[in-house]
């Protein structure tokens, strides 16, 4: 009996110390960081495109 529960142990240990899947993950969350930045400094970008087209426009218009 005893001997069946150390093979039970032995395999239970070796699944816990598996790092198969974690490779996965890891790629996951570097995605999903990558997108959060792209995203957050998209409205960065957007903000700075629009006051230099609002600034073009004030310049035409009072130039016209």
């Amino acid at each position: 009996m005893s001997k069946v529960l150390l093979k039970l142990y032995l395999l239970l240990q070796d699944l816990k110390n598996r790092e198969d899947g974690q490779d996965l993950a890891e790629y996951a969350l570097t995605v999903a960081m990558i997108g959060f930045s792209a995203v957050a400094g998209m409205h960065s970008l957007a903000a700075g495109i629009n006051t230099a087209f609002t600034t073009i426009n004030t310049t035409f218009s009072s130039n016209l």
